[in-house]
């Protein structure tokens, strides 16, 4: 191996501390570490020098050793060598959280086979009209899940039986595996972690000690809710093992395009179609909100795309707070399928503008920059 300077190899001054010199030596060590250089030969040489170099620093009476003499004041037998991990990490407890990505599982809750484990959560999307998430409702959903299993009490074993202590890991739920030179602790291949095997397993859940099933629930929205909102019911989601609690359901609220209104935040828009009489001479109509409807008053020489805007008759928020509001924007609708006589009469109305410029005045504008800008242009 080689004997470079021990501070070089950890690329720390002389002077680091503790913290420093681990620190520096947990960045090496996943650098290098052979499992992740599978396909680098010199990995596992620089992995061990790395190692070598943090043993003889990370102990006082070494490294004041080495200060003094260099390598020939540590005793070599010391070193890393072949004694793979021992010293001053026997079995990783100081650096496991390092090591834990490269074997799954390997430390994880310290054995008990027979540990209760919390079911996992489930997630349900639940989509509804516009009225339903401003009013609120009580919605129907019937969701796949799984439950204890009723025949054998979620045991999985066939009844007068009952499952036996796995003779894999005696129970721990967990076996030490050898990777490359290291020892480590992995999930039992056999009981699959639990601690227990089934010679004889239940028949109706072969063994699992839980069955696949629907359930039909009851979810109440409360008004006002939005796109993305999701609500908890809480332990119906799937059953846990070994007697632990059931997960969660969480439903997901998705909201149907409503053929009037859009919704931003707490607030409706709709677009109001309006005749050019009505546009040109004012007038009143009847415009919708999600309860009722409200007369909406339309000045003299609107413009189309104004909005109108109706305090109140908005969304109020499912967490508290004001009311939103309806923004009508309004458009003027073209006449189509115009009788000749009607036709007569629009030609005769256009005609009667065309010496008064007063009439259009966003229209004489745009004429007016238009040839600005034509005899401003350089061909």
């Amino acid at each position: 191996m080689s004997k470079r300077d021990y501070y070089e190899v950890l690329n720390v001054q002389k002077n680091a501390s503790e913290d420093e010199l681990k620190k520096a030596y947990r960045r090496l060590a996943m650098k290098f570490h052979p499992d992740r250089n599978t396909n680098d030969d010199s990995a596992e040489d620089k992995f061990k020098e790395v190692k070598e170099a943090y043993e003889v620093l990370a102990d006082p009476q070494k490294r004041a050793a080495y200060d003094q003499f260099g390598h020939a004041g540590i005793d070599p037998s010391m070193g890393a060598g072949a004694s793979g991990f021992s010293g001053g990490f026997g079995d990783f407890n100081d650096l496991g959280d390092i090591f834990e990505s490269f074997f799954g599982g390997g430390r994880r809750g310290g054995g008990g086979g027979n540990r209760a484990f919390r079911g996992a959560d489930l997630r349900y999307d639940l989509t509804l009209s516009l009225e339903e998430a401003v009013f609120g409702t009580d919605a129907k959903i019937r969701i796949p899940t799984t439950a204890v299993c009723k025949t054998c009490q979620g045991s999985g074993a066939k009844a007068g039986s009952s499952p036996q202590t796995c003779p894999r890991c005696g129970g721990v739920g967990q076996v030490r595996m050898s990777q490359g030179f290291f020892s480590v602790q992995q999930t039992c291949p056999r009981c699959q972690g639990t601690g227990k095997t089934i010679s004889n397993p239940c028949g109706s859940c072969h063994g699992s000690g839980r069955i696949k099933e629907q359930k039909t629930l009851s979810v109440k929205v409360p008004a006002g809710v939005d796109e993305g909102d999701r609500i908890r019911l809480s332990g119906e989601g799937e059953a846990g093992l070994n007697g632990g609690p059931a997960g969660d359901l969480y439903v997901q609220i998705t909201i149907r395009a409503h053929s009037i209104f859009k919704r931003e935040d707490n607030n409706l828009y709709c677009e109001v179609p309006i005749s050019i009489v009505t546009a040109a001479l004012g007038g009143e109509l009847q415009a919708p909100t999600l309860d009722g409807k409200v007369m909406l008053k339309i000045p003299p020489e609107t413009q189309t795309g104004r909005v109108f805007r109706i305090r109140g008759k908005g969304i109020k928020p499912v967490r508290g707070g004001p009311v939103g509001d309806l923004y009508c924007q309004v458009t003027i609708e073209t006449p189509i399928n115009l009788t000749l006589k009607q036709k007569e009469l629009l030609q005769e109305f256009e005609d009667s503008m065309k010496d008064n410029n007063r009439h259009t005045p966003k229209q004489n504008s745009w004429f007016d920059s238009v040839k600005k800008f034509f005899e401003e242009m350089k061909f």
